[in-house]
């Protein structure tokens, strides 16, 4: 990728805690284009959420990046002050939060909520934030007489269109969406996500989508990337991750959920539980669910390896080691 919007490199995440440090986040790398939708998946507690707040520097303790540089447009926003960061969020990078539906302030008017944004980070004046907001609201098919309602007053997929319009507001050349689309039945699933595409083709921003869902993502990603116990593990177009994986933990994902069409299959899932990050074996983190283990899985740590042309795995199984830092 020649010119990506967004290039992560190595980025390290620790949780520091009475039992010990935990490593939440390991050596993660990976770029976003221009107008490219990144999808990021794994099961819970892998690291996805960890990754988007470090984007945004929103970690607070007992967490702490502690290695590794996140490139914006050529600066390393990692370096950035509390002034810059300040001046950074929502107007280059913004983002949409899990359970984004309750992340409304319930006793506040959705008008205070969005001339709070507009007013914090530019130089507009209340009636022009306002005269904003109506649009953004036009934006999302939410009339601008519902500016002066409260939350409570919208259904679940109206208040999560108010949380990406609120996200839009400054137009910014890119937008995270952590679990966009938590806990919507599946018809409103669809329409959000048909809404967040509109917008992507219209405004050009870039889109760094999180979930567990890889059905799901793998409709609406461009390219994908797959995380488990905070490393990934493996990147790859969106459709070539579901119909062709390479990484033992992707097959099981993809098999572990019926398929819409065809015939009918039996789901296996993955044995075992995830791994406790306590207590990291030497060698492949996988090793202990995975049913092609090898004696070299247990010896030697695992690194990312290109397979093909845009297709990447940190299995044993497949490759030769590549530079972190050209994974794009």
């Amino acid at each position: 990728m020649s010119n990506p919007l967004i290039s992560v490199r190595n980025l390290c995440v620790d949780y520091i805690t009475d039992a010990g440090d935990v490593r939440a986040c390991n050596n993660v790398s990976f770029d976003i284009a221009p107008g490219e939708v990144f999808g990021l998946a794994g099961e819970s507690g892998c690291g996805k959420s960890t990754v988007a707040f470090s984007l945004m520097r929103l970690h607070k303790p007992p967490a702490f990046i502690t290695g590794g540089e996140v490139i914006f447009n050529g600066e390393d926003i990692l370096q950035y002050s509390d002034k810059q960061m300040q001046a950074f969020r929502w107007n280059e990078m913004s983002m949409v939060f899990q359970s984004a539906m309750n992340a409304l302030n319930p006793v506040l008017p959705i008008s205070e909520q969005f001339c709070d944004v507009l007013m914090h980070h530019t130089t507009m004046s209340r009636k022009q934030a306002l005269k904003r907001a109506e649009g953004l609201l036009e934006i999302v098919d939410i009339h601008p007489s519902r500016l002066s309602d409260y939350p409570h007053q919208f259904s679940g997929g109206m208040r999560q269109r108010l949380v990406i319009a609120i996200a839009l507001a400054l137009n910014p050349k890119m937008i995270i969406m952590d679990e966009p689309t938590t806990a919507l039945d599946v018809v409103v699933q669809r329409e959000i996500l048909q809404k967040i595409y509109a917008l992507k083709e219209e405004f050009g921003f870039s889109i760094l989508f999180i979930t567990h869902d890889l059905s799901l993502m793998v409709e609406f990603s461009d390219r994908i990337g797959i995380m488990y116990s905070g490393e990934l593990i493996e990147v790859a177009p969106a459709k070539q991750i579901l119909e062709n994986p390479f990484h033992p933990y992707t097959q099981g994902l993809g098999s572990s959920f019926p398929p819409l069409t065809g015939p009918k299959t039996k789901l296996t899932g993955i044995p075992g539980n995830p791994l406790n990050l306590l207590e990291i074996p030497q060698g492949c983190r996988f090793q202990a669910r995975c049913s092609q283990v090898t004696p070299m899985c247990r010896q030697t740590e695992t690194q990312l390896r290109q397979i093909e042309a845009q297709r990447f795995s940190n299995c044993h199984l497949f490759g030769e080691p590549i530079a972190q830092q050209k994974v794009s």
